[in-house]
């Protein structure tokens, strides 16, 4: 599609295809703090929106639930009820915007808020556009903001899905997300064939609900649309890209019979790498992220159609609105100052890309198939061995990076830097304000005491009544949302019907024979087990709502391949929870990984509760995203150590840990 003439050579008019959508994933703290930075961003040439919510919003819970205790806020914004979701797209003409929304349990329940105050705004639902990720599959996976079990999540996809073909033709009611495969480890092949997996199971579920009828089921292929990530390898990333074009059309012409090409295209947004960005010379993630997008751009047969780029400075913390800009600039003047658009395929044709192209579709085919053989994506959730196979590529790639095999340029090779000035002073990250956390949940309380209750009791019941007898549950979540439902009384209403579930950890209790690199610390860790007079004993613990559980596995695989008896439960875990797991279990040493910045609260209650249950003498480490400062607090509190991205070799914080018990056992 052409949007604008350009002159080239000799005077020459030169029709350029319209840019790609920009965004940047933003949200923070409560409604009005997050719609003044969207403001804010579409004023400086953004042209969509993307919604980052906070955990408990993503996994159903009110503010003031015991598992949103320190997590409101945090990586993304408060949405408790109809009224915040008012203030968030105050002054946003919603007909005209384009909003992605990164949610996928509750995914129907915020697309209903949305819905909801775009009636209030005269809005056409059949104009929307945008997309709910609405994946869940990736959730068990890899990100962790699952809620119910497989069946009844893809139930709710399949309601979303079969509710928006007709009622809003113009919105994307799933994005099948291969982001968060990756950022876990995923290999080029495993992306692509769970990712593709996942849309198969999707469709696959719609066309068994029957409500959508034969007729129109192209229409439906044609709006599922996808999420990937781009890493810094880009000529197979480029690669990856075209194989996912090919291999979607080839699905969705021999699979389900779509014979409309545009029905059948690969139709994707992308965020590009955030697991390659380092705490190291971060400002080297300005090249990272500028080469990772070019792999989703250069490539006209698989560009994407709408971009969103991680800041410098995320592996820190939280970027600042100024580093959201440098990212968005980065999108402006490639789209708008260089060639690029004006020409078609730049790949087509070459030998080399054609190679690679078919490589990664062969390997693809023969991983899509043995999901297959296992009854599909749902089933290879549930027996785990998406799960685990994750978990062994993370191992393996992190194994790369300790020994060197992979370089990554400011860590493991050309480690010496110069200060840099763009990280330094009090200002160098985005802190969420003191207090965010009481005025959500004062006003979340205001809010329950002004509503008409009885509207509110009568509009739970019939969701729970379409829950159970398989009624859709879109017009019904609709109507809890004017009566002013609140987020964690619609997840508790759908728990109450669905029940809860516990993915597999994807961490088996086998350790490792080929571990020769483990001979030193194993040794120690015999030694000190027999000073002990048992195994030692580590518990990995995941405290609050953070679901991103890829550095909790690797340490807890690795601490297992050292001969440590490693006792780890998953995620979603209270502080109290983890506090008496460590006592019933007898733990040596607790460690607590965390990425969603609310460690210092967290941290700081189970360090309170182990005392008060008389085993505050056990060493306690944290993981996770810490600037200096926290580190330092978490150490007064009582932390024995503190591990941040930077600390990559694994081996050595095994070794740190076997001394912090050995040194434990001494003093007591």
């Amino acid at each position: 599609m052409a949007d604008q003439d350009n002159k080239g050579a000799g005077g020459k008019t030169v029709q350029r295809d319209r840019p790609w959508i920009f965004r940047t994933y933003a949200g923070h703290s409560n409604a009005k703090a997050s719609n003044e930075l969207y403001r804010t961003n579409l004023s400086r040439g953004q042209t969509g929106l993307s919604v980052a919510f906070d955990l408990p919003t993503q996994t159903g819970y009110d503010s003031d639930h015991v598992l949103a205790k320190g997590e409101v806020g945090k990586v993304g914004v408060a949405v408790s009820h109809i009224g915040d979701m008012r203030v968030l797209f105050d002054q946003i003409p919603m007909e005209e915007m384009n909003t992605s929304m990164t949610i996928n349990a509750t995914a129907a329940w915020l697309l209903a808020l949305y819905i909801a105050v775009a009636d209030e705004h005269g809005a056409d639902r059949a104009k929307l556009t945008g997309t709910v990720q609405n994946d869940i599959i990736k959730e068990y996976l890899s990100r962790g903001t699952y809620v119910f079990p497989p069946e009844p999540s893809m139930r709710l996809i399949t309601d979303i899905v079969s509710f928006t073909y007709s009622e809003m033709p113009k919105w994307n009611p799933t994005n099948v997300c291969s982001y968060h495969l990756q950022e876990a480890g995923a290999t080029p092949v495993q992306e692509l064939a769970f990712a593709l997996a996942t849309g198969c199971a999707v469709l696959d579920h719609v066309k068994a609900s029957g409500q959508v009828p034969d007729a129109d089921f192209a229409k439906v292929v044609g709006r599922i649309s996808f999420f990937v990530n781009a890493g810094v390898r880009f000529v197979t990333e480029i690669a990856k890209m075209r194989a996912f074009v090919d291999l979607w059309d080839e699905i969705c012409r021999e699979r389900y019979g779509v014979e409309d090409e545009k029905l059948r295209r690969f139709r994707y947004g992308v965020q590009v790498n955030s697991l390659g960005l380092t705490e190291q010379q971060p400002e080297n993630n300005v090249y990272r992220i500028l080469i990772e997008m070019l792999a989703v751009t250069l490539s006209k047969k698989a560009r994407a159609r709408a971009v969103q780029l991680p800041a410098w400075n995320e592996a820190l913390g939280l970027p600042r609105p100024w580093d959201q800009q440098w990212s968005l600039r980065a999108q402006q003047i490639l789209a708008y100052e260089t060639d690029l658009l004006e020409y078609a395929d730049i790949f087509d044709g070459s030998e080399v890309m054609e190679a690679k192209v078919s490589s990664l579709k062969e390997e693809a085919r023969a991983e899509l198939q043995r999901i297959d053989e296992m009854g599909g994506a749902v089933a290879a959730v549930e027996n785990a061995y998406m799960k685990q196979k994750l978990v062994e590529s993370n191992a393996a790639r992190l194994a790369d990076i300790e020994a060197g095999r992979m370089s990554v340029i400011g860590v493991n090779k050309y480690e010496e830097t110069a200060p840099s000035p763009l990280s330094t002073g009090s200002g160098d990250i985005h802190v969420i304000e003191e207090g965010v956390e009481a005025a959500q949940v004062a006003a979340l309380k205001a809010w329950r005491d002004k509503r008409d209750n009885d509207a509110v009791e009568k509009s739970l019941a019939a969701l729970k009544d379409a829950a159970k007898s398989g009624a859709n549950i879109m017009e019904p979540s609709i109507a809890c949302a004017k009566a002013g439902v609140t987020t964690g009384e619609w997840g508790a209403a759908l728990r109450e019907v669905f029940g809860e579930y516990r993915a597999p950890t994807g961490v088996s209790q086998s350790m490792r024979a080929d571990s020769s690199h483990l001979d030193e610390v194993r040794k120690q860790v015999d030694a000190v087990s027999a000073k002990l007079g048992r195994r030692l004993k580590f518990l990995v613990g995941k405290p609050g709502l953070d679901g991103h559980s890829n550095g909790a596995e690797q340490i807890a695989v690795r601490a297992r391949d050292c001969g440590m008896e490693v006792v780890y439960e998953g995620i979603r875990l209270t502080p109290a929870q983890i506090v008496n797991a460590a006592l019933e279990e007898g733990v040596h040493v607790v460690g607590l990984s965390i990425l969603s910045g609310s460690h210092v609260s967290l941290v700081t209650e189970v360090l309170r509760l182990m005392k008060d249950a008389g085993i505050g003498d056990i060493p306690v480490v944290v993981g996770g995203i810490i600037p200096p400062d926290d580190e330092q607090i978490l150490m007064r509190e009582g932390a024995a150590a503190v591990y941040t991205p930077k600390d990559f070799q694994i081996n050595d914080i095994m070794t740190e840990i076997v001394r912090l018990v050995d040194y434990s056992d001494e003093a007591a």
